[in-house]
C-alpha cells in the first residue's frame, strides 16, 4: 500500500479540524495527476515520438496518447494533424504509486533540489510544476536515452482554494517551498 493512502485519514482529519468542515464530503483529496511533454513539430520525427510515448509510459506506468494539433499555424510551421505533445492522465492506485515514486525517489535525485515552488496553485486549487529532466525517474536507463526531455505535472484537488489545497498537499509530504 502507498504512502498516500495510508496517511491520507490522518491528513484527512487535521484539514477538518484546521478548516471546520461540517462534512467529510467536504475535505479536499486528489482527485487526478495529469503527465504532460509537449514538443516541437522539428523534432517531431517518428522515432522521437515512439520514444516519449515509451518513456512517459515507462514513467507512468500506464499508456500515454499522443495529442495530434487540431487546426493549421503557418507561422510555426504547424500542420493539422501533427503530434505536438504526449500526455497520461492518472487516478486512483496508479496515481497514489506515482505520487510515491515521485516524491520519494525521483525529486531527491534532482542536482540542487531546494523543494517545489510555492506559487504554482492556481483559484481552482490545483497544483502545477515542471520538472527539467526525465531521467530522474529510476525506470528510465541512462545509458539508452535517445534525448532528454522535460515533464509537466498537474495535481488535481478537489480543494476549493489555495490555502486547502497546500495544507492538503503538504500533510501529504509534498516538498512545497
Amino acid at each position: 500500500m502507498s504512502f498516500i493512502k495510508e496517511n491520507y485519514e490522518k491528513v484527512a482529519k487535521n484539514l477538518k479540524e484546521q478548516f471546520n468542515y461540517k462534512n467529510d464530503l467536504e475535505i479536499p483529496r486528489l482527485e487526478k495527476v495529469c503527465l504532460n511533454v509537449a514538443f516541437k513539430s522539428a523534432d517531431a520525427d517518428n522515432n522521437f515520438l515512439t520514444y516519449v510515448v515509451n518513456q512517459l509510459s515507462l514513467i507512468a506506468g500506464q499508456k500515454a496518447v499522443l495529442v495530434k494539433a487540431k487546426s493549421s499555424i503557418s507561422t510555426f510551421k504547424l500542420r493539422e494533424g501533427m503530434a505536438i505533445a504526449c500526455r497520461v492522465t492518472l487516478r486512483k492506485d496508479k496515481m497514489c504509486e506515482f505520487l510515491d515514486r515521485l516524491l520519494f525517489i525521483a525529486l531527491p535525485r534532482i542536482k540542487d533540489f531546494r523543494g517545489l515552488p510555492s506559487n504554482s496553485f492556481n483559484q481552482s486549487g490545483h497544483y502545477s510544476f515542471g520538472i527539467k529532466e526525465h531521467t530522474i525517474f529510476p525506470e528510465i536507463e541512462l545509458d539508452k536515452a535517445y534525448k532528454v526531455f522535460g515533464i509537466d505535472v498537474n495535481v488535481i484537488t478537489t480543494a476549493k482554494t489555495k490555502e486547502e489545497c497546500k495544507a492538503l498537499l503538504c500533510g501529504l509530504n509534498f516538498p512545497i517551498k
